[in-house]
């Protein structure tokens, strides 16, 4: 990778990955774009709808982009209250954004998720090649996402990477609209207010990795040599598994008075329990070395230290 185009930039990875793809590469060679306007770029910047498939290769041969990573979509829980939407979105994006990189020969990323999982799916040590059939349009689109990308490689040599993400935990980008967003919000509650009420059920356990882990796996997948991707697209990817009250004992080490209460949202504990509790990253560790470096103890203590600092100011 030497100029990368990334759609998507203002959202919940896409944000927190320009500036890593900028400092690894080079601000200069990284073009964020996103629906929304922004003008606090450290970089090179573009207003783009990823539903206009004309305006997203202009600016991609404009920009002499290399290598497009597509993070624009909707979140599960988003998703799931207009369908419709994320159908027309996450799909039509992820077309456009495959045949810019076919008409202009470039590599692509775009993320998967555990969402692509069902309640069909073994939920303990889920493996990297297993029963598919989840029952969310978030899910759905995943798991479409994953073959249409194995099909663009396929059908058409186009060099398609890919990871399924687990909950991603952030002190940069707010919680909102995903599932795995309780795991989140718990952090800013605990610094602003002592106690946190969970949308998700006690003994819920979801897979979740610390976002700067996630980050450096998109980068080591993407620098992976091609002869070694048995997989290439759909990688599973985690470092840590955990229910709501693991979380909650993890943040009591550091705020011994923290209060951990239930408010049930039943529509995502339903997505939730349709979700592994744990996923197998054998594949990825052996085929280009992925390795996640904090557990959770570690990201509690980061986590709580960042959004300390951050908030009070």
């Amino acid at each position: 990778m030497k100029r990368i185009m990334v759609t998507g930039a203002l959202g919940q990875i896409g944000s927190e990955l320009i500036d890593k793809l900028r400092e690894t590469y080079g601000a200069e060679n990284v073009l964020a774009t996103d629906i929304r306007e922004c003008t606090t770029q450290k970089g090179p910047f573009e207003v783009l709808d990823v539903m206009d498939a004309n305006r997203m290769r202009e600016l991609a041969k404009e920009f002499k982009a290399d290598t497009i990573m597509h993070m624009a979509a909707l979140l599960s829980a988003t998703a799931e209250a207009k369908p419709l939407l994320a159908w027309n979105l996450n799909m039509g994006g992820l077309v456009n954004a495959l045949e810019t990189a076919r008409e202009l020969n470039m590599q692509f990323f775009t993320p998967s998720s555990i969402g692509a999982f069902g309640p069909s799916t073994p939920k303990e040590n889920t493996p990297q090649d297993t029963l598919q059939r989840p029952t969310t349009m978030y899910g759905v689109n995943k798991v479409a996402g994953e073959l249409l990308c194995d099909y663009y490689y396929h059908k058409f040599g186009v060099d398609t990477r890919g990871v399924r993400f687990p909950g991603l935990i952030s002190y940069v980008t707010p919680p909102g609209g995903g599932t795995t967003d309780y795991a989140v919000d718990i952090y800013y509650k605990a610094v602003e207010e002592g106690k946190y009420t969970s949308f998700i059920a006690e003994g819920t356990y979801m897979d979740m990795m610390y976002m700067p882990d996630a980050l450096q796996a998109i980068i080591d997948l993407m620098e992976a040599e091609p002869s070694k991707l048995i997989h290439r697209n759909a990688f599973n990817v985690t470092a840590m598994s955990f229910e709501p009250a693991e979380i909650a004992a993890s943040i009591k080490k550091i705020i011994p008075t923290f209060e951990l209460n239930y408010e049930v949202d039943p529509v995502r504990q339903s997505i939730a329990d349709s979700w592994p509790d744990s996923i197998d990253a054998t594949a990825a560790k052996e085929e280009w070395g992925f390795k996640a470096q904090y557990d959770l103890d570690s990201m509690t203590k980061e986590m709580i230290e960042k959004l300390t600092d951050r908030l009070k100011k």
